[in-house]
């Protein structure tokens, strides 16, 4: 992982997220913006228990990603966001690769809806390959599963 130290204007870096980074990491993520309580919770949670990772600049939170160990004892990305003003800068890129880089099990996974076009492109560019399909969790739109390649792979960008 990158160190402040280290960084140039312009670029950011990631660090694990800790307590104190809940409320910010909150006010990024439009869906616990917008008042979702459940989704406070899982950040103060996901913080708590050093799940997540945070992509920060000078200006502060850009996005966090959260990896967990429940899903048949592989590491699963379980969420990814980048703040809306973050987009298009490399950081959900960025975030992916460390999650990578950093997964204790020997395979890591996520999902995503089919609704969710740029995900999708993020993880084709990052090397990741469909690992299945889901119906039922989310009505009329299914969710799609893809596993990380084998090793650090440096995003396509």
């Amino acid at each position: 992982m990158l160190s402040m130290d280290s960084v140039e204007p312009g670029d950011f870096a990631v660090r694990r997220a800790g307590d104190a980074d809940a409320d910010a990491l909150s006010r990024i993520d439009p869906i616990a913006a917008d008042g979702d309580e459940a989704r406070c919770e899982n950040i103060r949670r996901w913080c708590r228990q050093g799940l997540a990772t945070v992509a920060e600049d000078a200006s502060g939170a850009l996005g966090y990603c959260v990896v967990e160990y429940t899903f048949f004892e592989q590491g699963f990305v379980t969420m990814l966001m980048v703040a809306p003003a973050a987009r298009g800068r490399g950081v959900g890129a960025r975030l992916l690769a460390d999650a990578a880089a950093a997964c204790t099990a020997p395979k890591l996974f996520t999902s995503t809806n089919v609704s969710n076009q740029p995900m999708q492109r993020l993880l084709r560019r990052a090397g990741w390959t469909p690992a299945g399909l889901l119906h039922g969790l989310d009505e009329g739109d299914p969710e799609l599963f893809y596993l990380c390649p084998s090793g650090p792979v440096a995003p396509r960008l």
